[in-house]
């Protein structure tokens, strides 16, 4: 049995796994590659995978990172089934809709700029109908429901805690008449956050591949946290300052919601105005009620007493493109949240264009920023940013709020690689660190081996590790 790396290795984008057995061949994940210009023409260049003799296709979780290349299979020759939970599946949908979108747009946008220089037109990686194509193909499994996928492969889905129907596959993979347990973590939640159920343990394999985003620091406490959002809140209303959070559309953006609601009913802040500008954030938010028997136990009873936990007062949803265009007319407090989390596509463009020269705006950042993207310029401190090609003084100020990761932390990483169980000869499951940057892995990597004895290994892209 052999496990090849195509995404998400050395990186924390573009996860791709390809599982091959001698009865079966299986992807686990296939996520676009985000950052650089170079980072994100990985995209077109696919990996040496037989698309078209594939028997499945396991996806973890909707984020676009996991899932942005799904749209791709089926030019490729797949036609066979993509497992899922059934929250993701309907995230999916959203997700890679909105993908596509942006594909046609940037591509749209370049193509005028290329006429202008005399070069040809570029085309998008794939269009809207390629991504409604390929959502026939999505089949749901519900969480602890064992199913065989492949000859041989059959998996189990159990809640991950980082997103809406995320989940991580205890895949079980009989060759040869050996029996092989190799559990995906896909992206690992926080323990006790809000509206999520907290990451389910597991606790026997014979290989691990486990995710290393955060894996050499721990978050904020998160009172901590809360307390500083607070503190953003009320200065950003006495000085009547617009605020922008450029925020993941499935996850983080219903997280906030939930703060805010949270702060505006406490009193803690005084009342003001907050605008969701993210239509798929909007639609996210619809599907949190339809799988509100996934939610953790608190959100469930509040909803039962009355008291839905996500509805905000003053909150308005804006759809269309002129809803938003308004809101850059307001000069007064405001929260505004919308995608993409990283700055590198979608409504914040917009508004950080029109609002990142002033001073009485704050821009502040709520999650992981990888290495190229405008967010993680804006967080190092740039005093000039490039936005659709023009050169923009930056004199908002730029905050970050830590704490309100949807990963998981260094001990909380630790944690949940510790509690799988040693086998006869007193050894843990060899594990294998993904999804995370060079330094992040080799801290996890250390701390695993000095707390837990364990030799976790580095795979690179295009590497590849054999189960005898």
């Amino acid at each position: 049995m052999k496990i090849s790396f195509y995404g998400a290795a050395g990186e924390v984008t573009g996860s791709c796994y390809y599982v091959e057995t001698s009865r079966a061949r299986v992807l686990v994940d296939f996520g676009l590659h985000q950052g650089t210009r170079e980072q994100r023409q990985r995209n077109r260049v696919l990996p040496p995978v037989p698309f078209d003799r594939l028997d499945a296709v396991v996806l973890t979780h909707a984020h676009i990172d996991h899932s942005g290349r799904l749209p791709l299979l089926k030019r490729q020759g797949y036609t066979r089934q993509i497992y899922c939970t059934p929250a993701t599946r309907d995230l999916v949908e959203l997700l890679l809709r909105d993908s596509a979108e942006l594909q046609q747009a940037d591509a749209k946008r370049m193509t005028k700029r290329n006429e202008r220089r005399g070069k040809p037109a570029v085309r998008p990686l794939y269009s809207v109908e390629d991504a409604i194509a390929i959502l026939d193909q999505l089949s749901t499994l519900r969480y602890d429901t064992p199913a065989e996928v492949a000859p041989g492969v059959s998996i189990r889905f159990v809640d991950a805690g980082h997103i809406l129907g995320s989940a991580s596959i205890e895949m079980t993979v009989v060759d040869g008449g050996v029996k092989r347990v190799i559990v995906f973590s896909g992206d690992i939640g926080q323990n006790g956050m809000p509206l999520l159920r907290d990451p389910t343990p597991l606790a026997k394999a014979d290989l691990v591949l486990m995710e290393s985003t955060y894996g050499d620091r721990d978050h904020r406490p998160l009172e901590q946290t809360i307390e500083e959002a607070a503190g953003i809140m009320r200065e950003a209303v006495w000085n009547k300052e617009k605020v922008l959070i450029p925020s993941f559309a499935v996850g983080r953006s219903q997280l906030i919601l939930y703060y805010l609601n949270k702060l505006a009913r406490s009193g803690r802040v005084p009342e003001f105005p907050v605008f969701l500008d993210s239509p798929m954030a909007i639609d996210a938010l619809k599907l949190y009620r339809k799988y509100l028997h996934v939610l953790d136990a608190e959100t469930r009873e509040q909803t039962r007493n009355g008291e839905y936990p996500l509805d905000v007062p003053n909150l308005t949803c804006t759809v269309t493109p002129d809803e938003s265009r308004k809101i850059n007319d307001m000069h007064c407090c405001a929260v505004v949240i919308a995608g993409s989390g990283m700055c590198t596509g979608g409504r914040i463009i917009h508004h950080l264009r029109h609002n990142i020269w002033r001073r009485n705006v704050t821009v502040l950042i709520v999650g992981y920023q990888a290495h190229g993207t405008l967010g993680r310029q804006l967080v190092e401190g740039a005093k000039f940013v490039r936005i659709f090609g023009e050169r923009v003084i930056v004199r908002a100020t730029v905050r970050t709020l830590g704490g309100l990761s949807a990963h998981a932390g260094q001990s909380e990483l630790l944690a949940w690689a510790g509690n799988y169980e040693k086998n006869a000869a007193g050894q843990r499951p060899r594990f294998v660190l993904t999804h995370g940057e060079p330094g992040a892995r080799a801290a996890l990597q250390a701390k695993l081996k000095a707390t837990l004895a364990i030799d976790a290994e580095l795979p690179e892209w295009g590497g590849s590790i054999t189960l005898n």
